[in-house]
């Protein structure tokens, strides 16, 4: 399956009606559409956007971000919308904003680098593709200026964890291997339409100078995978496969144990870990 550029929709989407019942919630796709306008604020405020940026916005629905982000003056934004009745909604409300009706998931994020200028990534992530798409954007965007997302309350938690606690997993260490991530403010299920059952948060993301992200990312990938998918079990049973005195040394030179759980290493560990198993990870 081959991954989309960024650019608008060449086939223009149409759709009849405006306002709130113009477009239901679909719950196949996951959507909970943002009501409060302070929210909206706080949230185009953490991405600090100013004038000449390049922003783009992730699902932007009914648009509770976008004029927000449109006022705030950038040269250039476009908006990823799945939904062709929210594109053609946000094509007409907001005639120059480049609307792009394509999946979010399915983007080659490493073309944002393509891009001059300061770039900047906003959006209310759907509940069902934050994690996958965050994982993806980070590991292929790398000279994004900032970005500032919205996601379930559990999942900011995730993102920001450190090594040792329930909360650390593939998917922190993955994303601490390759952007900072703040946590911003936590958001109520009241100011959604429809209330979804659980809390959100917004997160900010900056990304990693490229020295000190991981030399060997697709090892990396398997190994947190690997590692996590077995996470109560030590790690000496986990890489019995593996062993030998060079991997053993130098795990003790890490100060690493085998009687250690994969959430005691820290992201730099486990980078170091997939670069010493990389041909036997992608091989």
């Amino acid at each position: 399956m081959s991954r989309k550029s960024f650019s608008p929709a060449t086939e223009a989407p149409t759709a009849d009606g405006a306002g709130e019942s113009f477009a239901r919630a679909k719950r196949s796709l996951g959507q909970n559409f943002l009501s409060d306008p302070n929210t909206a604020a706080k949230i185009v405020s953490a991405c600090g956007i100013a004038a000449g940026d390049t922003v783009i916005e992730i699902g932007p629905g009914r648009g509770a971000l976008t004029g927000l982000i449109a006022a705030a003056g950038p040269s250039s934004f476009l908006a990823l919308e799945k939904d062709r009745e929210l594109a053609a909604h946000l094509s007409r409300t907001h005639p120059s904003l480049a609307v792009a009706l394509t999946d979010a998931l399915r983007q080659d994020w490493s073309r944002l680098d393509r891009l001059s200028g300061n770039v900047r990534i906003i959006g209310n992530l759907p509940y069902n593709i934050a994690s996958p798409l965050l994982w993806d954007l980070c590991a292929g965007a790398t000279r994004f200026t900032r970005a500032a997302f919205m996601v379930q309350h559990e999942v900011a938690l995730r993102l920001c964890a450190g090594p040792g606690g329930r909360e650390y997993g593939a998917l922190s260490a993955w994303i601490a291997s390759h952007v900072r991530v703040a946590y911003c403010f936590k958001v109520p299920p009241t100011v959604f339409r429809p209330r979804p059952k659980v809390d959100s948060a917004v997160v900010a993301m900056t990304p990693l100078p490229l020295s000190d992200r991981p030399a060997e990312p697709l090892a990396l990938a398997k190994l947190l995978k690997t590692l996590f998918s077995k996470r109560r079990k030590q790690l000496g049973g986990i890489l019995k496969a593996w062993r030998g005195p060079e991997l053993d040394d130098w795990l003790a030179g890490q100060g690493i144990r085998l009687t250690d759980r994969p959430e005691t290493l820290a992201p730099k560990q486990l980078a170091g870990l997939a670069e010493m198993l990389k041909m036997r990870l992608t091989s």
